[in-house]
């Protein structure tokens, strides 16, 4: 991916009922996010596009954050929000070893369950982890992705069940993650910023946001 990213910040109006839907359903909102990105990528448009989301809720506003390196936001519902967009270009110039810096993210902590020998042909199950479990798999894995956590706090979100018509439910779920990094590995965080970090990344996880940290 040799472009740089946008990344759209869209304030959700409460009252258009396609929000109000895709608030209920992940699979719209997945499709309503797909929308924003061009059309003939092939068959992995979300990957190709290098798109991410999440959705950031507290008790009185909705907000929607979309990363890719193309957006047509003309393409949203009419009336779905307003936004703003801006480039990712000096985040990633600014990104170097040693920065402290506020992340915040949405995660899908999972592992797949170990097998016994006999079952070795087959694969395991894919457990959500929870708990210190999970404090544990984002720590491992923001420290392959170049970062050195020294403060985290977790959220427990709604779980994500997306609605696919002749197929099982597969229940997502998710934690954000809140705290202060120092970077370690600027190529590895360039890598994870770009491509997201673990599993439901079309239901709304993996999106890493990064601030400079206060100095004060």
């Amino acid at each position: 991916m040799n472009d740089h990213p946008v990344i759209a910040r869209i304030h959700l109006n409460p009252h258009s009922r396609e929000v109000q839907r895709d608030l209920r359903d992940a699979t719209q909102m997945h499709r309503t996010v797909m929308r924003t990105v061009p059309d003939g990528l092939g068959h992995a448009p979300r990957r190709q596009a290098g798109l991410l989301y999440r959705l950031d809720q507290s008790e009185t506003s909705s907000t929607l954050l979309v990363q890719a390196t193309r957006l047509d936001l003309e393409r949203l519902p009419a009336g779905y929000g307003t936004a703003q967009v801006k480039s990712l270009a000096p985040m990633f110039t600014a990104l170097r070893k040693g920065l402290a810096v506020r992340y915040r993210i949405v995660v899908n902590p999972a592992k797949r369950e170990r097998l016994s020998p006999q079952e070795k042909n087959k694969q395991g199950k894919i457990v959500a982890l929870s708990g210190a479990e999970a404090d544990q798999w984002w720590l491992r894995r923001a420290a392959g992705a170049g970062l050195q956590l020294h403060v985290l706090t977790s959220t427990s979100l709604e779980p994500v069940r997306p609605r696919r018509p002749q197929a099982p439910s597969m229940r997502h779920s998710l934690l954000r993650y809140d705290g202060t990094a120092t970077v370690t590995d600027p190529d590895a965080l360039t890598e994870a910023l770009l491509t997201g970090i673990g599993r439901g990344k079309p239901y709304g996880a993996g999106l890493l946001s990064l601030a400079p940290a206060s100095t004060a």
